[in-house]
């Protein structure tokens, strides 16, 4: 089966390292461990691709370089059907987990991330694999602190790490490169186990 990896943020240098670039940042390290070569502007689809090997099989990674909220448009170009959609995974953050939680979904709502929710638009299913990765501060009981406010949500999620969270950010990266390893060598099952393990 040929994977299809997406990665979501925003293009731009002003972007990197912003935790709404955390499922670019992780795709980026997974191109890395398989050896993909560089990523490659792709006119068709509006986005930087490589192709690599992901647990063994052959993929296709991609970074849309379209603003977040336009993201299906690029998937669409790699996505051709509902059933192509069960080898799409999807990688990105999440306002509604705390720093260093990474939860792997199958076939959810998107929980109000306009780049999911662009892209269920866009294959015309939500019947595909994600890992939302936390990107807000731990409140009580280790769940998210709520940030109020359109603004102040918008600050949060376009902010730079800072580097006493970006140790805890290298870590779940490297944990959400072997959750899509497992997803693509053993299935969703075996790497949504994993990856929902504290």
């Amino acid at each position: 089966m040929a994977l299809v990896i997406v990665g979501l943020g925003n293009p731009g240098k002003e972007y990197e390292k912003t935790r709404h670039n955390a499922g670019r940042s992780a795709v980026e390290l997974i191109a890395k461990q398989g050896g993909a070569g560089d990523f490659v502007f792709n006119k068709t689809s509006n986005a930087l691709v490589a192709k690599g090997e992901v647990g063994r099989e052959n993929a296709t990674l991609v970074l849309p370089e379209t603003m977040m909220n336009l993201s299906g448009k690029a998937v669409a170009a790699y996505v051709k059907s509902v059933k192509a959609a069960k080898n799409l995974l999807v990688i990105h953050d999440d306002l509604d987990l705390p720093l260093g939680t990474v939860k792997m979904v199958f076939g959810r709502g998107s929980g109000g991330h306009k780049g999911v929710e662009s892209i269920m638009r866009a294959v015309k299913t939500k019947d595909f694999a994600r890992i939302r990765i936390g990107i807000s501060a731990a409140g009580k009981k280790n769940q998210a602190k709520k940030v109020h406010g359109e603004e102040k949500v918008i600050k949060m999620v376009i902010g730079k790490w800072k580097p006493a969270e970006e140790v805890v950010v290298k870590k779940v990266l490297k944990k959400v490169a072997e959750a899509a390893r497992l997803f693509a060598a053993e299935g969703i099952e075996a790497a949504t186990m994993f990856a929902n393990t504290r």
